[in-house]
């Protein structure tokens, strides 16, 4: 019982909750990336070539039909597709960046807040008169 009651301890402890969240909310940010990066950003990029982005490729050798009547596939480098990750990479990068960025930004001023002013001691009058006070109703 010793194991499972360890390993409920380390399921519970608040890093691998807070790390949990986190991974499912990377996970739906790079969807929501992905479908910006190929829906919007990729068409305008495959607008200089005239031809989508993912259609960029070096041949290498082309598809041809072999003396026995088979079809050889063609071998090529896809970069196209390639530089939609990277593009992808960097506005996701950029934007962890500007999260975490807004993150300090909202940390530091919370610690710059000025803490609740502490009641102004008593001056010595005050004490005096204090001290005075409880030394006639220990005389009573």
């Amino acid at each position: 019982m010793g194991f499972l009651k360890e390993f409920r301890d380390f399921a519970m402890r608040g890093n691998l909750v807070d790390l949990a969240v986190g991974f499912v909310m990377g996970a739906a940010f790079g969807k929501v990336t992905n479908v910006f990066i190929n829906g919007i950003v990729m068409p305008f990029v495959g607008l200089i070539q005239g031809k989508d982005l993912s259609d960029w490729k070096l041949v290498l050798k082309p598809a041809e039909t072999s003396p026995d009547g088979k079809q050889v596939a063609e071998v090529a480098v896809q970069y196209g597709n390639f530089i939609s990750v990277v593009i992808e990479f960097v506005i996701i990068a950029f934007v962890m960046f500007l999260i975490v960025k807004a993150m300090n930004a909202a940390k530091k001023k919370l610690e710059a807040a000025p803490a609740p002013a502490a009641p102004p001691s008593p001056s010595n009058e005050e004490k005096l008169l204090t001290e005075i006070r409880d030394l006639l109703k220990n005389n009573r």
